[in-house]
Parts: structure tokens; sequence; C-alpha cells
């Protein structure tokens, strides 16, 4: 005999407070401000981090305590990428973005978060020494990108994957320069490199994009990676400081 399973009535996704017509683009008045708080949101990220120095980039989930031993992969991360002499750049929340802050904070290295208003509310780590929230994930995917030379990535969920993708994409395309790009875990990432190889096999990406990830659980492999490019490729110059958009020191 069949049974029927009552289900729950679908409860509405928009507030109930909110009401949005299915009437195509919005007003034009509506659609010049979006694009003002948009350029006010590049503005902003540009005069805050004009002099935080180069930086390398930290990727990773949000989701990891501190005693999960991705979290300490990644404090490591951040206390040797300030050992190089570079600014460790995260999304400034919490799991492995804090740790890597929280890596190069405690051996006075400096540290920069870029963090995102979210409906449940994510705060800044506290580890570090300059912040900006932003209210749109591609506004500060474009700030976490533009002042890195190289990429960490290390274990995450969708947004990784999203921040991954289209670092590489950028790099695959040179649309940005060859920057490099490390997976730290094997044991997570493994799968993920064996669908890009079944991607090179079927020819949907060029025979030599494998080459732009480095896969790896090894930190020394990783840092001298990331120091053997920057070394071969850059000098480091005394940058003067003219405040034309009244930065903050």
């Amino acid at each position: 005999m069949s049974k029927f399973i009552k289900m729950a009535p679908q409860q509405p996704i928009i507030p109930p407070k909110e009401l949005f017509y299915l009437d195509g683009p919005k007003p034009r008045s509506y659609e010049l401000r979006f694009a003002l708080k948009v350029f006010w949101q590049f503005l902003k990220g540009f005069r805050t981090l004009h002099f935080v120095g180069p930086c390398i980039t930290v990727f990773g989930s949000a989701r990891f305590n501190e005693d999960h031993p991705y979290y300490t992969l990644a404090r490591e991360c951040g206390k040797r990428i300030a050992g190089m002499g570079f600014t460790t750049m995260t999304g400034g929340g919490p799991g492995v973005m804090e740790a890597a802050n929280r890596g190069a904070f405690e051996v006075g290295g400096y540290s920069v978060g870029c963090n995102i208003h979210l409906p449940f509310e994510q705060q800044a780590n506290p580890y570090l020494n300059k912040a900006i929230t932003f209210d749109h994930f591609f506004v500060r995917k474009v700030l976490l990108v533009k002042y890195s030379y190289a990429f960490i990535i290390m274990p995450g969920g969708v947004g990784t994957m999203d921040e991954f993708f289209e670092t590489l994409t950028l790099v695959q395309t040179k649309t940005i320069l060859q920057f490099p790009i490390v997976l730290m875990g094997k044991a997570f990432y493994q799968p993920l490199m064996d669908y890009l190889a079944f991607m090179k096999e079927q020819k949907t990406i060029g025979e030599n994009d494998l080459d732009l990830v480095l896969l790896t659980d090894d930190m020394d492999e990783a840092m001298e990676h990331i120091n053997k490019y920057i070394n071969t490729n850059y000098a480091k110059k005394p940058r003067k400081r003219w405040w034309w958009l009244f930065e903050k020191k």
C-alpha cells in the first residue's frame, strides 16, 4: 500500500515586508545608484589597500576551527608569507582566513582582510592590521586578486572553488600575469586535479593549463615555488607615497 507524506507548505524566500515585481530591468535611477555604489566600493578599496605592499592571497574555508589540521596549516602559511617579506591577504573572515592572518600577525608580518557583508553577519577576524568590508562578492574578488603576486588555495567550499577557478581563468587567459597558484592539501584536492586532467583529455582545457597549478602538502615546496617565480621576474622597488586619493597610511 502506498504511503503519502504530507509536505510542509513552501515558505517564501523573500521576506514578507519586501515586495518585488517581475518587471524586467529596474528603473534607470535605481541602476544609476547601484553603479555609483559599486564605483564607491572600488574607490574605497583602492584607497584602503594602495599601500599594503606586495601581497600573497590565501583562500580557504571559513568553517575550520583552530584545532583543525587545515587551520594549523594555514597559520603556518601566514608565518611563512611574512617571513618572505610579503603581506598576507585573505577574505578577512574566520577559519582558514583567520588562521593565515593570525600566522602573519603573530610573527610581526603585515596582515590584511577583505571581508564581506553577509546575512549571517560574518565578522572580520581579530588578526588584521588593515581591513575593509565590501557589499558585493565581485568587488571583493577584484581586490583580493589586484594586489597579489601569488595565490594559495587551502581546502574550502563553493566560495573557495569560485575564487580558485576565477583566478585560474584570469591566468589561463593571460588577463593577469602567470602568477603562481598553489593548491595546499593533496588528499582534499587530488580528485579535483583528476577531473581537470579529464578536462584535458576531452580537450576542453589546453595541454599546458595543468602546469599553472601546483598541488602539494609540503609548505617548503609551496614557498620555494612562489619565491622562485617572484625572484625570477621581479625586483623590489621603493614606492613614493603620493596621497592623491587621500589614502590612509
